[in-house]
């Protein structure tokens, strides 16, 4: 069963979204490649003016960990953006219930 990740990263969201508008390119790169190690959603959202956070959905922890480890870009990304820290990773068991879309 997938699992949801959360990443939770003390940076600026203003200078991802830059990033991302300036390097279309870096970004489907990324999302291509955890697309290929079994991530199946994603999304960023930010949390005032100094946080960012993720929400995937991989098909297990060891597929994250795998990409995570293996995507310069995304450390470029991370970078850019201003981290200040290294990012709070958490995973989360799904639960299937009706009436979820």
């Amino acid at each position: 069963m997938s699992v949801v990740m959360v990443l939770r990263l003390k940076a600026n969201p203003r200078a991802l979204e830059e990033f991302a508008t300036g390097n279309p390119g870096v970004m489907d790169g990324i999302a291509e490649a955890g697309k290929a190690l079994g991530c199946v959603r994603h999304t960023f959202a930010a949390n005032g003016d100094d946080e960012i956070v993720v929400v995937d959905e991989w098909a297990d922890e060891d597929a994250f960990h795998k990409f995570f480890e293996s995507q310069p870009d995304v450390h470029r990304l991370m970078e850019a953006a201003g981290a200040q820290a290294p990012p709070e990773v958490a995973f989360y068991r799904r639960i299937e219930t009706p009436g979820q879309f």
